[in-house]
């Protein structure tokens, strides 16, 4: 038995794959340092009262100066922040302010990194659950996670639901103007059920998700943000959430997480009132695994692996994932009842399906 023959490698090649990994080790220690700056506040003091040099914003934000220093040149290598040789200081263009100081605005970014230092300090677990086919569920991470995931998915649901996706709904906007029945399945901390019902005061707004920490950060978010009168949250699973005749029955960007997606669209479409629709919002995905080969798919399939799919795997028998393929969904659709499915919409970051029996 011949061995194979080794194979050439090019010197040029090799040396541009060893810059593409130092700059992915410069993005990763990055990220952990936006977490830091977002936490302690270091971009809003930059935002707020404009250029400052290391002592300066760490007098601004009760900080240790020797660590803010080298935060300030991670900051500006990575194109966070912009640096002025001649007066030595350091401040934050009005873009990057938006997206990183601003959670009121769709293009707000900050909850990311929130997110993921939640999930990557599930680390060790999920090393154990690639040797051994365990899961992880969703309530087992940090707590950063779920904080995080509020306040990333919320810009998005801001720009959209309301203007797109909604609309894009057969006969969905009209009920909701006049007053219908909604249930957000997997709610989480409620940020898109309060989106809604601010958006339509004369419908009713039922949240639901099987993490009870998250349903009573939802609770007080709701009294926050003026409309307990009329949304109700309340912990459930989504294949077995109470309530009928639901207008419009929501799933956001959480029907890939679930162990049991046939006994939730089974579910979901039994409580439809006549007529109802569901909205399934799930993260961009291509037909192909290579048309996952880009940035967003990066991330996703990278999410799916520490977060996504471990908790599928520890609550079920179906592991969707996030990069599952609109045809993966359908089937599972189909399987739990629901034969009318489409994309109704789409922005780069989501597809919106509608689906119903």
């Amino acid at each position: 038995m011949s061995k194979a023959q080794p194979q050439e490698i090019n010197p040029e090649k090799l040396e541009t794959f060893i810059h593409k990994v130092v700059g992915d080790f410069g993005a990763a220690v990055g990220l952990h340092l936006a977490y830091i700056g977002d936490k302690l506040g270091l971009y809003k003091a930059l935002a707020e009262h404009g250029p400052m040099n290391s002592t300066e914003l760490a007098g601004r934000t009760d900080t240790f100066e020797r660590y803010v220093r080298e935060w300030l040149i991670n900051q500006a290598a990575g194109g966070y922040l912009d640096y002025d040789t001649e007066t030595q200081r350091y401040s934050i263009s009005a873009e990057n302010a938006v997206a990183l100081t601003d959670e009121e605005s769709p293009f707000f970014v900050a909850g990311g990194f929130q997110i993921l230092t939640g999930m990557l300090r599930s680390t060790p677990r999920i090393l154990d659950d690639f040797k051994h086919g365990k899961g992880m569920l969703w309530g087992e991470h940090h707590e950063d996670l779920f904080e995080g995931t509020r306040r990333f998915f919320r810009p998005g649901y801001i720009g959209n639901i309301v203007a797109s996706w909604i609309p894009a709904l057969d006969g969905v906007l009209p009920k909701l103007e006049a007053g219908a029945k909604v249930a957000d399945v997997g709610c989480g901390h409620g940020a898109s059920t309060i989106i809604m019902a601010k958006a339509w005061p004369n419908s009713r707004f039922y949240g639901f998700d099987n993490h009870a920490p998250s349903i009573e950060a939802a609770r007080k978010a709701a009294a926050e943000a003026g409309v307990s009168d009329r949304v109700t949250f309340e912990v459930a699973a989504a294949a077995e959430f109470p309530g009928e005749g639901f207008d419009l029955v929501c799933f956001y960007d959480c029907f890939h997480d679930l162990g049991d997606p046939v006994g939730a669209a089974r579910r979901a479409g039994e409580t439809l009132a006549e007529g109802g629709r569901i909205m399934i919002v799930e993260p961009m995905a291509g037909a192909t695994a290579e048309e996952n080969f880009n940035p967003v798919g990066r991330v996703y399939s990278g999410a799916s692996v520490v977060c996504c799919t471990p908790n599928a795997v520890a609550s079920g028998n179906v592991a969707l994932g996030t990069v599952a393929t609109d045809e993966a969904l359908r089937e599972v659709a189909a399987a739990g009842g629901l034969t009318h499915f489409r994309r109704a919409t789409e922005t780069p970051l989501n597809r919106v399906f509608e689906a119903y029996p």
